[in-house]
């Protein structure tokens, strides 16, 4: 089984590319490191205050699979510079 999260963010105290770039790479470098999945920033790159991330994780089970995207979407939750706006799940 196959599940996606993706989020589109709104990075209010971003003022330049430099600033987002930070902000992406801490959660990207995180969730991978931290949870068994991929992830990646999909849109808006050359956009200093909006993102869009995409986590995808593979598994046995649909449980396992929709706790390690819900951890990798909590490390946005938890910091106060990032807003995650819409969120979208897809399974395969």
């Amino acid at each position: 089984m196959i599940g996606a999260a993706v989020c589109e963010c709104i990075l209010y105290d971003a003022q330049s590319l430099k600033d987002k770039r930070a902000i992406i790479k801490s959660i990207l470098s995180k969730a991978k490191q931290r949870y068994n999945l991929s992830a990646s920033e999909i849109d808006f790159q050359n956009v200093w205050q909006r993102s869009k991330f995409a986590f995808v994780s593979v598994g046995t089970s649909r449980v396992q699979i929709e706790r390690e995207l819900h951890h990798a979407l909590a490390l946005i939750d938890q910091r106060t510079d990032i807003e995650r706006t819409v969120t979208s799940f897809e399974w395969l």
